[in-house]
C-alpha cells in the first residue's frame, strides 16, 4: 500500500459516518437552538454591508465578513465541486448545498461565541477563535485555565496551524498554478513563485492589508463569476432540468451518471458532499471566527449575522451554480469523461468550462485566480493567529514564511494528495471547535433571543474586553442571563 492509498484510508475513516453525523447534528442542533436563524438572512445581508465605526475592533464588519468570504470563496467553490462530483457523483452537489444551508446556524453560533469571548493583546489588537473561546469560557476568577480547556485550545491551534498550510497554502497555489498551466503555456515554477512572493508581501501588512485587498477583489469577482455561470447555464438550458433531476436522484440512490462514467451510493455522496461543503463554507471548522473577532461591532449578534452570509453566498449560491454548470455541461458533452483517463478536479473543471466556446475558459481561469488568491491571503491570517497563540509574536513571521513556502511547493507539483491531506486536517481541526459549539449553543440561543428576536440588535454590549490572560469581568443583562441559565442547567 503506497502513501496515497494510506492517506485515502485515513480520509475515509475521519470522514466516515461518525464525522458526518457529528457535523450534520451540529448544524441541525444550532439551527433549532437559534430558532432557525437562517430566516434572518435579509437582516444579516443588510448588516453585512453596514459599518459600525464607533465599536471596538480592528477592521469593519464588512471587511471582516469579506475577508472570511474571501477565505471560503476559493478552490473549494470551484475545484472542490468538481472533485466532489468525481468522487461522490452528482448527488454530492445536493449534500454540499444542504451542508451550506444548515451550516449557516453553526457559523452564526461559532462567530457569536468568538466575538463574545474575544480578548486583546498587549498592542490592543483583538484576538479570537476556538482556542480563545475554550480558554475564556472556562477561565477561573484568578485568571487560571483548567487543564482540559487548555488542552482543547492547544489542540485546535496546532491542528489548525498545520491544516492551514495545506488548505490555504498548498491547495490554493496548486489550483491557481494548475488552471493557468492547463490552459496556457506557462512554467509552473514561475507562476507559483509570483503567487508566493506577492502573497507574502501582502501578508506582512497584517489584517488591514489583507482585508483591503479582499474588499476590492472579492465583490467584483463574485459578481463576475456568478454572471458567467448564469450565462453558461443559459447556453446549457436544455440540460438544466435533467441536471437538477440527476443531482437529486444521485443524492439518494446508487445511480450511474453520464453514461455510467460516474456514479456512487448515498454514503459516498454524503461523505464527499459534506467534506467538500465544509471545505468550501468552513461552517463548524473554526476558521472564520478568528477574523470575526477582529470586527468592529457593538454586540456579538451583529457580527454573527453578518458572518453567516458568507456561508450563504459561498455554498448556497456559488457552489450550487458551479455544480449545476458541471453537471449540465457533462450531460451536454459526455465526451469529457470518455476514455480511460481519470480526471482530477482541476482537469475536470478545465474541461467542463472549456466546453463553452470563448467565455468558458476565461471565466474559470480568472475566477480561480481571484478566488484562490484571496483565499491564500485570508487563510494566512488564520494561521498567523494560531502561531501567535502557540508561540507569541515571535512565531508570526516564521509561520508566514513557511506558509508561503508550502504554497510554492504546492504550486510546482503536489497533486490530488493535497486535497486528501486537507480533508483529513479539516476533520481533525473541526472536532475541538464543534465540541465547544455544542457546549455554548444554549448561551448563544439565550443571547440571540435578547439581541435578535426581542429587537435589541442595535444595543451596545457593555461587557469589557479583557487583556489576554486576565480574569473576565462580567457586566450587562445578557451575561446575567447566561449565568442564570447555566445555574439552572446544573
Amino acid at each position: 500500500m503506497d502513501i496515497a492509498q494510506i492517506l485515502d484510508s485515513i480520509d475515509a475513516a475521519v470522514w466516515g459516518p461518525p464525522m458526518i453525523a457529528l457535523l450534520i447534528s451540529c448544524h441541525l442542533y444550532t439551527t433549532v437552538r437559534t430558532g432557525f436563524i437562517q430566516r434572518k438572512l435579509p437582516l444579516a445581508l443588510k448588516l453585512s454591508i453596514t459599518k459600525d465605526p464607533n465599536s471596538p475592533g480592528d477592521v469593519s464588519q464588512f471587511a471582516a465578513m469579506i475577508t472570511a468570504l474571501a477565505s471560503t470563496l476559493g478552490t473549494g467553490s470551484i475545484i472542490g465541486v468538481a472533485t466532489a462530483v468525481i468522487s461522490g457523483g452528482p448527488g454530492a452537489v445536493f449534500w454540499m448545498w444542504i451542508t451550506g444551508i444548515l451550516g449557516m446556524a453553526t457559523k452564526y453560533t461559532e462567530v457569536f461565541a468568538s466575538v463574545k469571548y474575544r480578548v486583546k493583546n498587549a498592542k490592543g489588537q483583538m484576538m479570537g477563535g476556538a482556542m480563545y473561546i475554550w480558554e475564556e469560557r472556562f477561565r477561573r476568577p484568578d485568571g487560571s485555565v483548567p487543564w482540559f480547556a487548555k488542552l482543547m485550545a492547544m489542540t485546535f491551534a496546532i491542528l489548525a496551524g498545520l491544516a492551514i498550510l495545506g488548505i490555504g497554502g498548498a491547495v490554493q497555489t496548486s489550483a491557481m498554478t494548475g488552471v493557468v498551466c492547463d490552459n496556457f503555456d506557462f512554467d509552473p515554477m514561475v507562476v507559483s513563485t509570483i503567487i508566493a512572493v506577492s502573497g507574502l508581501v501582502v501578508m506582512y501588512g497584517g489584517v488591514k492589508s489583507i482585508s483591503s485587498i479582499c474588499e476590492k477583489l472579492v465583490p467584483f469577482m463574485a459578481v463576475a463569476y456568478v454572471g458567467g455561470c448564469l450565462y453558461i447555464l443559459a447556453v446549457n438550458g436544455a440540460y438544466l432540468i435533467p441536471a437538477v433531476t440527476c443531482i437529486l436522484e444521485s443524492a439518494f440512490t446508487a445511480k450511474a451518471a453520464f453514461g455510467g462514467a460516474l456514479g456512487s451510493g448515498l454514503m459516498m455522496a454524503l461523505q464527499y458532499g459534506c467534506a467538500r461543503g465544509l471545505f468550501s463554507n468552513e461552517s463548524g471548522l473554526g476558521s472564520a471566527p478568528i477574523i470575526a473577532a477582529a470586527a468592529s461591532t457593538r454586540n456579538p449578534a451583529r457580527q454573527a449575522l453578518a458572518a453567516m452570509t458568507g456561508t450563504f453566498w459561498c455554498t448556497a449560491v456559488v457552489c450550487l451554480l458551479t455544480g449545476l454548470v458541471m453537471v449540465s455541461s457533462l450531460l451536454a458533452h459526455p465526451e469529457i469523461l470518455a476514455g480511460d483517463v481519470v480526471l482530477q478536479g482541476t482537469q475536470l473543471a478545465s474541461a467542463v468550462f472549456g466546453s463553452i466556446p470563448y467565455v468558458g475558459t476565461p471565466i474559470l481561469v480568472v475566477g480561480i485566480l481571484c478566488f484562490a488568491y484571496s483565499t491564500f491571503l485570508g487563510w494566512s491570517y488564520y494561521g498567523e493567529r494560531c502561531a501567535q497563540y502557540l508561540f507569541g509574536e515571535k512565531g508570526i513571521k516564521p509561520y508566514l514564511i513557511a506558509y508561503a513556502l508550502v504554497g510554492w511547493f504546492g504550486g510546482i507539483g503536489v497533486g490530488s494528495m493535497v486535497w486528501t491531506i486537507s480533508d483529513i486536517c479539516n476533520a481533525l481541526m473541526a472536532l475541538p471547535n464543534l465540541v465547544i459549539v455544542f457546549i455554548l449553543a444554549g448561551m448563544v440561543a439565550r443571547e440571540t433571543k435578547h439581541y435578535v428576536y426581542d429587537g435589541n440588535i442595535d444595543e451596545e454590549c457593555t461587557d469589557p474586553i479583557p487583556l489576554y490572560g486576565q480574569p473576565r469581568v462580567a457586566a450587562g443583562a445578557a451575561e446575567a442571563a447566561d449565568a442564570a441559565g447555566e445555574k439552572d442547567a446544573q
